[in-house]
């Protein structure tokens, strides 16, 4: 038997296609049984790698009786929070504000319009560790339902107006000054946990963003203790257990404060998030340890997260063969089975796998002590252990590769795709000429370039999108999978993926990257600004009608849409010479000032935004051929610096008649000089005397690098 589920392209609609559950997909059809037959609607909002969300399948959607209930009582919805954000967001505020905490699964009690009245996350299926059962929320909302509706429905409409004047956004409540970056580096320097990273206590999530602010107010007030933060964080994350040492990649979050044990699903955008964080500290100092974190996160997208298509996947689930984990996990006589005594007895001490173990009696792989810290202590020669761990990861991984794999969310989402192709892009600047080292297929260094491996990779998913996910009338759109795409772009998908071009431009000077960035930024002015308010909202002007229309200002587990809105404006407005891209992201910043000064750990990105806002930024514009050796050496050192908030341009003077005309502000009144490359240095469109050759080029950057003006 399989239920209205069964027509879907989700992932996780599938999964529960053929619960007995009769589960409808949000639209037309469930919402009218619901008003027709005046029936409360139960709303169920998760994703298909979300761990409790299985849980609760089995445990209460998969119950007969359970579901006879469902059935004869509600009318149920099933949400997939991927494919669905707007709706996410707004139930997920009204959950918030009726329990005080969210999460997945969600679960919500609606009205026939579409208003909640009740709602929570995860509930077992009978009353237990001193949560009610879902049986017993079940009978308590459909007997408020039948005996005190008139109850109910006032409840429902006074939360949706709370709902709504939340998505209105908040008022603007100070100057955009750098004052508010030394408010937010206090304040997140009273949550760091100085002992293992991060912020707070358990659950543990890595928050990217709030880490790369951190490093641009080090740039801008070089305190030691500022850039410990973000090392320190670092560090522990790669070496503990949220970090999947034998292919790389990393975890949604830690269970625990020490990050040893992982919420094991892995999602697109996390990566994408902590590898431009890895990118930035890398630049800052040197350790190649956070290039090889990068190289090694970014080759496991390329490896298991790529569509034959060019887009990246979105997930990968915590749970095979119905136990969470198990794909990851060790005992020592696994390992010694594959190594042999004496590397196992070795690669188990580095490792931390014992007969104990660290994770339901099995092994976790983590780093409680540095190879060369190990190396020291068991008086073994560090170099030969390092090829020796190394060795023994890749035949580890060629084992675990056997295990039957988590199940992966294929599906490619627009905003996730344009994070991971802004990464790629920087990537294949600052890696050039460096070969890629794939352990589980070539234990010796190879030819493979990963500069350019990078570069194809981003813009072949770029291209993807461009070509087969939007409208006929050229709108984005959201999700494809299996051929088929489907809903209308949010804010987050054209801004994401703009800046995702921006960086392809500055990469590879291909002005096409640039006239596609502008098509999407002024679709972004015309379908989804508030010209009175300013900021944008999450959904355009010609969306689905929903109970609220939000204003995202604040960071979920992706960049908040704004934030990416004013990002893109700035370095845009800056590239084009468009002063209204620059006015606009102004109002944004102001409408979220407020924000930022009440909760400024949940407006990482935004921060991030305001930094370049209030500059210096830096219009570097090169004249040279971008290929030839000096001008490309001179980019490359460009790109092997951490100058966040600048703008790049390059043009052979040949191109000058046949350029994209949006680059033709920057451009005008520059000339080639000998010796080759021309480099001119500007703010604010007033540029310094024209800097020329590769080794004068050089001597800028480290001026620019010691620029430290607020």
């Amino acid at each position: 038997m399989s239920n209205q589920l069964a027509h879907e392209t989700s992932p996780y609609l599938l999964q529960h296609a053929n619960n007995p559950v009769d589960w409808f997909p949000w639209g037309p059809q469930a919402m009218d049984n619901a008003r027709q037959q005046q029936r409360p609607i139960f709303l169920s909002i998760g994703y298909s790698a979300c761990h409790w969300c299985h849980v609760m399948e089995r445990e209460s959607f998969e119950n007969e009786q359970i579901a006879e209930y469902l059935n004869e009582n509600f009318v149920c919805i099933k949400v997939d929070r991927e494919e669905r954000p707007d709706l996410d967001q707004i139930y997920m505020n009204a959950v918030q504000m009726m329990t005080g905490h969210g999460g997945w699964p969600m679960s919500v009690f609606l009205t026939p319009e579409l208003q909640p009245f009740y709602g929570g996350t995860y509930w077992p299926p009978h009353a237990s560790r001193g949560m009610p059962g879902f049986d017993q929320v079940l009978t308590a909302v459909l007997d408020a339902w039948t005996n005190r509706r008139e109850q109910a429905i006032d409840q429902a409409a006074k939360l949706t107006g709370h709902l709504q004047k939340v998505a209105d956004g908040l008022s603007a409540s100070g100057d955009l000054s750098s004052e508010l970056l030394r408010m937010a580096t206090a304040r997140l320097q009273q949550a760091f946990d100085s002992t293992h990273g991060g912020f707070g206590s358990a659950p543990k999530f890595p928050h990217s963003m709030d880490l790369q602010m951190l490093l641009r107010s080090w740039k801008r007030w070089p305190h030691d203790e500022t850039l410990k933060m973000v090392t320190l964080s670092l560090d522990k994350m790669a070496h503990g257990g949220i970090f999947d040492h034998l292919a790389g990649g990393f975890a949604r979050y830690s269970v625990d404060e020490r990050w040893l044990v992982p919420h094991f699903e892995k999602m697109l955008y996390d990566n994408a998030l902590l590898t431009s964080l890895y990118l930035d500290a890398y630049l800052i100092t040197g350790n190649e340890e956070y290039g090889r974190v990068a190289r090694q996160t970014m080759n496991y997208l390329l490896t298991d997260m790529t569509d034959d298509c060019g887009g990246f996947h979105s997930t990968e689930d915590a749970d095979s063969e119905g136990e969470e984990g198990k794909y990851y996990v060790w005992t020592p006589d696994q390992v010694k089975e594959i190594l042999g005594e004496g590397l196992a007895e070795r690669f188990c001490y580095v490792y931390g796998v014992t007969d104990a173990g660290n994770f339901e009696g099995k092994n976790i792989l983590n780093l409680v002590k540095t190879i060369d810290q190990c190396a020291k202590i068991r008086g073994w020669d560090a170099e030969e252990l390092a090829r020796d761990m190394s060795d023994a990861r890749s035949r580890l991984l060629v084992a675990r590769r056997q295990r039957v794999r988590p199940g992966k969310d294929d599906k490619i989402l627009v905003s996730w795709n344009g994070l991971i192709i802004d990464v790629l892009a920087r990537a294949s600047g600052i890696f050039r000429g460096d070969s890629r080292y794939d352990e589980a297929n070539a234990p010796e260094e190879t030819s493979v370039d990963i500069a350019q491996e990078y570069f194809q990779a981003a813009s072949r998913a770029a291209d993807f999108i461009l070509k087969c996910m939007r409208r006929d009338d050229g709108r984005l759109m959201h999700s494809w999978r299996n051929g088929q795409p489907k809903f209308d772009g949010f804010l987050d998908d054209y801004t994401c993926l703009a800046n995702g071009l921006i960086s392809l431009y500055e990469a590879s000077f291909e002005e096409r990257w640039i006239d596609h960035a502008v098509v999407l930024v002024d679709m972004v002015l015309d379908h989804f600004h508030d010209p009175e308010q300013g900021g944008f909202f999450f959904t355009a002007d010609d969306h689905e009608p929903l109970i609220a229309r939000n204003k995202d200002l604040q960071d979920g587990s992706v960049p908040s849409g704004n934030s990416m809105a004013a990002m893109v404006l700035l370095r845009l407005g800056k590239i084009c010479g468009r002063e209204k891209y620059i006015e606009v992201a102004h109002g944004t910043l102001q409408l979220a000032s407020g924000l930022i000064e009440e909760a400024p750990a949940a407006t990482g990105q935004m921060l991030i935004a305001l930094d370049r806002y209030l500059g210096p930024t830096h219009e570097i514009v090169i004249l040279g051929e971008p290929n030839e050796d000096d001008t490309s050496d001179v980019l490359h050192e460009l790109r092997r610096r951490f100058l966040p908030n600048h703008v790049v341009a390059c043009r052979p003077q040949s191109v000058f008649p046949e350029g994209s005309p949006l680059l033709d502000t920057l451009f005008s009144g520059r000339e080639a000089r000998t010796p080759s490359p021309t480099v001119y240095i500007c703010e604010n469109s007033v540029c310094r005397q024209p800097v020329l050759g590769k080794q004068a080029s050089l001597e800028a950057w480290e001026l620019l690098v010691r620029d430290q003006r607020v």
